[in-house]
């Protein structure tokens, strides 16, 4: 049986108790084009400010959610950093943070962002304590299971930006989240993965954590207990040989699953299923709640997916998302703090 392929919309009619508003508009491209400011320029005042990072991380920095390098996927230092003492004056630190900043909004108008993102906070020396959404139980639901969840419990005003299967590989991407310093958390289904590799750690390199999307993003609730376990555990299996971590976060093919795949998902070694509030596209946002509005802790979904499918590149998709983002006040966190 070859692997299920369906459009995004599918996707956000999984398991959920609301409908989702906001249907999709296949003809309009994603908002604005590659805008580049004149080399020169931007190269010596990424420079400068580059250097002066550089310095704050050898030094140990967290800043405003800074880690030891500048690097997207990393915005946070782990929950288990030193104390601020340890690091250094506060002065110190909110110094590097405005140069960090000072960074980020240069790369925003390299890329042409209509403004600057936003810093997260320092991540929480405690994750918060997560369950599963009301709603979204399953028959025998009980605390051993991993939890099911559309937001991470969280008063800081942060959404967590999540692209899943891994068709498409544009390098600009890796490049643009580098220099603006936006984490991201990536589910992958092999069959669309296995044909480069290596993509996927260079993006491990700059900090993006790889998690579990499936062998072949089957629908999970139509397979056996065994056709799920392979699905689910040999995936797991070979992102680890691949990329030398064992995922702990599995998100199911269109957000479906039953008690069976829960089970099998934590005998692997998942310990979360984030599912999503949110799904991006390059010209609009799809919304599962009624408001239609960004809320503390929201998981936002969207693709490697490019103009073949999209009719916008992966560029377009960020400077659309992160218009809606920062408009909206909110800053991009990196999930694995929080989860």
């Amino acid at each position: 049986m070859q692997p299920v392929r369906q459009k995004d919309k599918l996707a956000m009619n999984g398991r959920r108790p609301g409908a989702v508003t906001g249907g999709r508009q296949r003809g309009r491209r994603g908002r604005g084009h590659l805008r580049r400011r004149p080399g020169h320029a931007v190269l010596a005042a990424l420079l400068v400010v580059a250097a002066a990072s550089g310095c704050a991380a050898e030094a140990g920095d967290t800043g405003t959610g800074q880690g030891a390098k500048l690097q997207a996927g990393q915005p946070g230092a782990p929950a288990d950093a030193p104390a601020a003492g340890a690091l250094g004056t506060r002065a110190a630190q909110a110094e590097r943070a405005k140069l960090a900043q000072a960074a980020r909004a240069v790369a925003a108008k390299k890329w042409g962002l209509a403004s600057t993102p936003l810093a997260p906070p320092a991540p929480p020396a405690v994750k918060p304590h997560i369950t599963t959404r009301k709603g979204f139980e399953v028959e025998g639901q009980d605390d051993s299971l991993p939890p099911v969840f559309t937001t991470v419990p969280t008063k800081d005003k942060v959404v967590f930006l999540t692209m899943d299967d891994g068709d498409d590989k544009d390098p600009e991407l890796l490049k643009m989240m580098s220099e603006l310093n936006i984490p991201y958390s990536a589910f992958l289904s092999d069959y669309l993965v296995r044909d480069n590799y290596t993509y996927f750690k260079d993006a491990e390199a700059r900090g993006v954590t790889l998690n579990n999307h499936t062998l072949n993003h089957r629908y999970m609730p139509g397979l056996s207990y065994e056709e799920q376990k392979r699905e689910i555990c040999d995936q797991q299996n070979i992102i680890e040989k691949q990329f030398g971590k064992r995922p702990r976060l599995f998100r199911p093919p269109y957000g479906n699953y039953n008690t069976d795949t829960l089970k099998i998902a934590k005998s692997c070694g998942i310990t979360a299923v984030p599912l999503w509030a949110e799904e991006a596209f390059p010209d609009h946002m799809e919304w599962r709640e009624e408001d239609l509005d960004l809320h503390p802790g929201d998981i936002i979904l969207t693709h490697f997916r490019g103009k073949k499918d999209w009719k916008g590149s992966m560029p377009d998709l960020i400077r659309s998302v992160m218009k809606t983002v920062t408009d909206k006040g909110y800053a991009v966190a990196r999930l694995e703090d929080y989860v």
